[in-house]
């Protein structure tokens, strides 16, 4: 088995953990090992869409909009430096 150490632990975060240990009847150790046992074994959520994925989903529905693009015009002469 294998351990770890949880440095700069919030001593109110501490104090839950021992509460609830022992309402639990578990020590704090045994406690967290549950904690991380319980939160680990949950089936992942899958990735969350990205922005583009929820706009579309959300407005695609209302269908498209066509627009009429100007025509594009030459650019203009870049300035000279002579």
């Amino acid at each position: 088995m294998s351990s770890i150490t949880i440095r700069n632990l919030d001593p109110a975060i501490k104090e839950r953990l021992r509460v609830r240990a022992a309402e639990h009847g578990h020590s704090m150790e045994a406690e967290v090992r549950r904690i991380l046992q319980a939160s680990l074994q949950q089936p992942e959520r899958p990735p969350g869409r990205n922005l583009y994925e929820r706009i579309h989903a959300r407005f695609g529905p209302l269908g498209g909009v066509e627009l009429e693009l100007p025509p594009r015009e030459p650019g203009r002469e870049p300035p000279r430096f002579d």
